[in-house]
């Protein structure tokens, strides 16, 4: 199972300094807590896309080609890639050149975003935001497996003998997560082609996740992918932690309270009881992310998200410590024992690769 950090990339005001990072720091704080990630011996991080203020991640492969270049390891993923308002050739080159330069450590995940307005600074329109993830993303996906493509749709140019350059490292393109936290119709293309479904189950109940992560899987052995138990599931979830849950609770709550999303609502606690967030101890963040595995079932992929809401860079390196060293090496070894025999770990390059590689032996064997 993999374990990571994804960032938002919000520059918010710290409410207990009433300090606003700049620009600048807030994404030079988001490469440090990428290069933490890697040195605490996590999986993956992971950078959405905004293209509005108080968020400053416009482009992912920028971020993501810097840190490339100064980790070994750790692999670099979207959270996530705006499939609407994108046009499909520009991802098909974008994300086949960051996996060159980072030797395979790329995966990306695929969304619609949660801003209206972006629709119309690209030319699009928001009333198309479902046919347009449908169409740009199966275009996607023929850039990425086909040398030649002639195609025609309905929001872009057709294209005519076009060749998308470079090709995926290796004849292998990066796996694909398609995020959503409302759309069944999101769920159902994930199912679709058989890639992996990311719910970022931070703001929502339980019982909401846990009915589109099942008609996921159950879409995705309709396809004959697999079993149910077989789709590659991720999951998302906001912690805090000191050693002591009441400074825990302490130093969180005014960063909750001044929230545009969480804030202004039902209590803390009450929200801490009903959706994945997590304020406490190491020991509480195990045990609520086990409890994760009641509703997803026994899923791929466990992203953090510990530096939203203006927590200062200092506060979130030390969550990341306390991730490293406390809280993911008892996750990994629960969820390994609980995990039945049969369900697959998270694709990386490398086991892409040997799939391919098995698929052209069976096809030259046939032909012998």
């Amino acid at each position: 199972m993999q374990f990571g950090i994804f960032t938002v990339g919000d520059v918010a005001t710290d409410p207990h300094t009433g300090r606003t990072p700049t620009e600048h720091e807030r994404i030079k704080a988001m490469t440090a807590i990428a290069r933490k990630a890697e040195e605490v011996g996590l999986d993956v991080f992971a950078t959405g896309e905004h293209h509005n203020r108080p968020f400053v991640p416009s482009s992912p492969t920028t971020l993501l080609g810097y840190i490339a270049a100064r980790t070994e390891r750790i692999i670099l993923s979207t959270s996530t890639t705006l499939i609407t308002t994108n046009d499909p050739v520009k991802i098909a080159e974008d994300y086949a050149m960051l996996q060159h330069l980072a030797d395979g450590r790329v995966d990306l995940m695929m969304g619609r975003g949660n801003t209206g307005p972006v629709y119309p600074w690209f030319g699009k329109d928001i009333r198309d935001g479902i046919g347009l993830a449908v169409e740009n993303y199966a275009l996607l996906r023929r850039l990425w497996r086909e040398d030649v493509v002639d195609w025609e749709g309905k929001f872009r140019t057709p294209l005519q003998g076009f060749t998308s350059t470079p090709r995926p490292l290796d004849g292998v393109p990066p796996f694909v997560w398609h995020g959503s936290i409302r759309s069944p119709e999101i769920a159902e293309q994930a199912a679709y082609y058989g890639d992996g479904f990311f719910h970022n189950n931070i703001f929502w109940p339980k019982e909401h996740t846990g009915k589109l992560i099942d008609l996921y899987r159950q879409r995705y052995a309709h396809y004959g992918h697999g079993t149910p138990e077989q789709a590659v599931v991720g999951l998302g979830g906001q912690v805090y932690m000191r050693h002591n849950s009441q400074d825990a609770v302490r130093e969180f709550r005014p960063v909750f309270d001044h929230s545009p999303v969480m804030g202004g609502g039902v209590s803390m606690e009450e929200y801490v009881e009903q959706t994945p967030l997590t304020v406490g101890t190491p020991e509480q963040v195990v045990e609520k992310t086990l409890s994760f595995r009641e509703y997803a079932g026994d899923y791929q992929r466990q992203l953090f998200l510990v530096d939203g809401g203006g927590i200062p860079l200092k506060t979130a390196l030390e969550q990341i410590d306390m991730l490293g060293e406390e809280v993911v090496p008892v996750l990994r070894k629960e969820f390994a024992a609980r995990r039945p025999a049969g369900v697959p770990d998270a694709p990386t390059h490398a086991s892409l690769l040997a799939a391919s590689d098995a698929v052209g032996a069976q096809t030259a064997e046939h032909a012998d």
